[in-house]
């Protein structure tokens, strides 16, 4: 804190590059962890992480006071004019220092604390496992096997500590090609098809102009060999050409085709990290004009070169993912086998596996393609001071290529798009300590699992907001995703780069409302099966009375003076008997309605020999654990449940004045039926009116009107 100097500003503008003219008027606080403007008078509140700063530039005076301009890992950029210079040199310098941390133990990570006790600060940390995984795609086998030669990171620093090789592959010959492969990252096993084909990875050679490794070459034939149906296996650099021989001069290089055999080479043309960097800078440009037009949007797009590297790694990826299909083994790099090979394996898996499109598998896949294989978060990411040459959007073009699979196979993935904007956003934040560090060593020796957060805890806990409505699991449909790479099919991400963009996006998120529809069907169906359950109760009571029209009201009674004024509670899921019921005439002006069975056969009844009373048989559906409410109960249950939710069209504000946007996802309550923000419905319980009895959304007044009810059935 004591790096705040000036911790509230007043009357500053935060201005609008689409109405210059209506700037926000409000107050600009500085945290220890966050720049936050607010403006009372349009209830509007912007929070910016300084994690996801990446840089903040003082402008030139003008009339108003001084302009500082902010931009954000997230895309987001701002511009606040300060009245006074001196406030705004204040700012300037405070936000500079806390948006760049000088060493890793100053992350956000090590100071955050959750604000809910429901997320363990274990919680999401055990959820992967290396082996485990493996072990899903059918390693160790009679052709794969666990080496730990590795153990103690002794062979390679950057990878886990745990890798599988062929049978066939030695120590001597692992040791070997460690030594002729750049970081020491030798070819290992990342994925192995159920038809026994595998993607290998590994950095590229340091062959210079004329070395070679007879280990090294050893090595990719016991991977050849690995696979007993391929005749040969591809060698794929996902660099240019000329690239990989300019490196060459330096040592490094790639494969010569004469010393290895039954091998197939590809350059696939992926351009390298600087390159990525300036097209990213030049496509932010692009959706950050002053004055946006048609032609000058298109032209900086296309000057950018952004699509056509997004087309160039799925490209890549599918080739790698088709040889893989039809039985071929692939070996795959680029420079040092962490940032394009980290690209194309994870997607070439993802278009594979259909595992790896669920949201669990697709945590797997990051666990495994880029944290334990050591993709520099920390460098790419630029998570503190170091050199700027080496940040890089790689993760941020992997997401963007995933989404681009989404677009074209909507069905196929379990989550949303939120999912990706929230994965992306927390790999800059550091607010969980899962993205931090440039390899799995570095992450234990940060002690993070005891120290953070983990990201993956958090997601589990806020599920419902990352399932797509559109997800169909096919058991019998084709596993593997062939995508359509033409231009036309590759797509600006206007929810990445406009994301906070007002105007730009439609009124409703579609997949919200979607999500909404989903939600309240599933609510409904819920409660219709609980119904169902009592009319079946009511009925077998009914059914065995003296009376055949017998008043509701006095089965119940007469079941409850049998209970002694015991209460138990529902449990257990069985299917309701379908009996159709009648309204006896006269009812509609009692009190009460009388229900008759219609008939012994219709009712399922047929069977009377043993003259069982309606405490006969009250007794025996309470041994079966399903003993028949109260009537307050029953009016509890009915009540619990909103038939009709609120639509979500219009809505322009939670009732905490909160506005929504485009991204601000709007949640029901599933007892009252009206929108909050997602501050609002924090809470999740079981609904008496639901046969489930599984935690659903409540707001907060609904929340404590159920446990008041609780409080007071509970002697």
């Amino acid at each position: 804190m004591e790096l705040i100097k000036t911790p509230r500003v007043e009357n500053v503008r935060m201005l609008d590059r689409f109405n210059s003219k209506k700037p926000s008027v409000g107050t600009l606080y500085l945290t220890a962890t966050h720049l936050i403007f607010v403006d009372p008078e349009g209830k509007k509140e912007t929070w910016i992480l300084h994690m996801h700063i990446a840089s903040v530039e003082k402008l030139a005076l003008t009339a108003t006071g001084s302009p500082l301009l902010i931009k954000c890992k997230t895309f987001l950029c701002v511009t606040f004019v300060i009245p006074r210079e001196r406030d705004c040199h204040d700012v300037f310098l405070t936000v500079q220092q806390l948006s760049q941390p000088m060493t890793i133990e100053e992350l956000y990570c090590f100071q955050y604390t959750s604000c809910s006790d429901e997320v363990p600060k274990k919680s999401g940390w055990a959820y992967f496992d290396l082996h485990a995984e493996y072990q899903r795609m059918g390693a160790p086998n009679e052709l794969w096997c666990l080496t730990t030669i590795n153990k103690e990171y002794e062979i390679c620093d950057t990878y886990p500590q745990y890798l599988f090789v062929p049978v066939t592959a030695s120590t001597p010959v692992l040791v070997g090609s460690s030594r002729f492969r750049s970081k020491g990252r030798l070819p290992v096993l990342s994925y192995l098809h159920k038809n026994k084909a595998a993607i290998c990875r590994c950095s590229q050679p340091l062959s210079g102009f004329s070395a070679r490794c007879v280990e090294d070459e050893q090595l990719l034939n016991c991977i050849l060999r690995a696979n007993q149906s391929g005749k040969f296996m591809y060698v794929v650099d996902t660099r240019p050409r000329i690239n990989a021989m300019a490196n060459r001069a330096t040592g490094k290089g790639y494969e010569n085709e004469n010393f290895y055999e039954n091998i197939k080479f590809h350059f696939l043309g992926i351009e390298n990290i600087h390159t990525m960097r300036n097209s990213l800078s030049r496509l932010i440009d692009a959706s950050k004009l002053k004055v946006p037009s048609v032609n000058a949007f298109l032209n900086g797009l296309e000057s950018s070169g952004w699509l056509k590297h997004i087309k160039a790694i799925l490209e890549t990826s599918y080739f790698i993912a088709n040889a893989i299909s039809d039985g071929t083994n692939v070996l795959v790099h680029c420079s040092d086998g962490w940032d394009r090979t980290a690209q194309t394996c994870s997607l070439a898996c993802l278009l594979l596996d259909p595992y790896y499109r669920t949201i669990v598998g697709f945590q797997a896949l990051i666990e495994k393609e880029w944290l334990a294989f050591g993709h520099k978060f920390t460098d790419r990411c630029g998570h503190v001071q170091g050199d700027v040459r080496e940040v890089s959007p790689v993760f941020t073009q992997f997401v963007d290529c995933v989404w681009q699979l989404m677009q074209q196979f909507p069905s196929k993935f379990e989550f949303n798009e939120r999912y990706l904007l929230n994965l992306h956003d927390h790999v800059y934040s550091c607010q969980f300590g899962t993205f931090v560090g440039n390899c799995e060593k570095d992450r234990l020796d940060l002690r993070l699992m005891d120290r953070t957060y983990s990201l993956w805890g958090y997601i589990s806990s806020h599920i419902r907001e990352f399932v797509n409505p559109l997800f169909k699991e096919e058991e019998n449909g084709p596993e593997v995703v062939c995508p359509n790479l033409i231009p036309q099919a590759i797509k600006f991400w206007r929810g990445m780069y406009n994301r906070f963009e007002n105007g730009v996006h439609p009124r409703e998120n579609f997949m919200d409302l979607l999500s909404a529809a989903k939600d309240h069907s599933s609510s409904l169906e819920d409660h219709v099966q609980l119904l169902e359950k009592r009319i079946s109760m009511l009925s077998e009571l009914l059914g065995h009375a003296d009376t055949p029209s017998k008043d509701i009201d006095s089965v119940i009674n007469d079941s409850s003076m049998a209970e002694s004024g015991s209460e138990s509670e529902n449990s257990g899921l069985f299917r309701s008997r379908d009996v159709r019921l009648r309204t006896s005439p006269g009812s509609h002006n009692n009190r009460h309605s009388y229900v008759s069975v219609v008939s012994d056969a219709e009712s399922g009844f047929e069977d009377s020999k043993d003259n069982m009373s309606p405490q006969s048989v009250d007794s025996r559906l309470k041994n079966e654990g399903n003993a028949l409410p109260t009537v307050d109960q029953l009016t509890e249950e009915i009540n619990s449940v909103a038939l009709n939710w609120k639509s979500l069209r219009n809505m322009r504000e939670c009732i905490c004045s909160t506005p929504f946007d485009h991204f601000s996802r709007k949640y029901h309550c599933w007892k009252c039926g009206d929108v909050f923000c997602m501050r609002c419905i924090d809470k999740n319980v079981s609904l008496p009116g639901h046969l489930s009895r599984q935690p659903v959304p409540v707001c907060r007044p609904c929340y404590k009107e159920i446990a008041r009810s609780l409080s007071v059935e509970t002697p």
